[in-house]
């Protein structure tokens, strides 16, 4: 995988709906099960360094969601748990941009350069990156630190997660952001000026 170019000013880390939801067996099967430990590594860096960051919560008003706030998958995940005056935006559709103050708040602060981990690939996380670049905000997507699961296509043939990961990055790289492992992301982090 490409490495990011190097950060022009420190990055915002923008986590999507790491939330206990996603764990419920409903889901179905998912890809990168170490997930959570790599977004905890993003997380710890991040931080450690004191740079930007911003939790995105999906408070679902689906009757069924397992997102619901009345729920207990409504709860973060332990691994990347917000600590007290990191900044929680809640959404209730796929994209962190969409009915939230984040695209204002992005631009107040100068935060134009953001990396995108989370849950799901195909969804909340496409969604967001897709909107993002359009906005103009230089994304990299940090793929081993993002999940989803297995889907039915169009023409109903079930696609594992692997698979419907790799279109939504194929789908998403070169045009709306830069994929990239967390491993560069971090090489990248360490040349940005403390």
């Amino acid at each position: 995988m490409p490495a990011p170019h190097s950060f022009r000013a420190p990055p915002l880390l923008l986590l999507i709906d790491m939330q206990q939801a996603v764990d419920d067996p409903s889901w179905g099967p998912r890809n990168h099960p170490q997930a959570e430990q790599v977004c905890a590594r993003l997380l710890a860096a991040w931080r450690e360094r004191g740079l930007p960051l911003i939790h995105i919560r999906h408070d679902s008003v689906e009757p069924a969601s397992t997102f619901r706030p009345d729920r207990p998958g409504h709860a973060f995940k332990s691994e990347t748990m917000p600590l007290p005056g990191e900044t929680v935006i809640a959404k209730q559709t796929n994209s962190a941009f969409i009915g939230t103050g984040l695209e204002a708040l992005l631009r107040e602060k100068g935060w134009l350069e953001l990396v995108v981990v989370g849950v799901s690939t195909s969804n909340s996380v496409e969604a967001t990156v897709r909107m993002a670049g359009n906005l103009g905000f230089d994304v990299c997507l940090a793929e081993d630190a993002c999940f989803t699961f297995d889907k039915q296509d169009w023409q109903g043939r079930w696609r594992s997660a692997e698979e419907v990961h790799a279109m939504s990055l194929a789908n998403l790289d070169g045009e709306y952001c830069r994929v990239c492992g967390s491993g560069d992301v971090l090489a990248a982090l360490s040349a940005v000026p403390r």
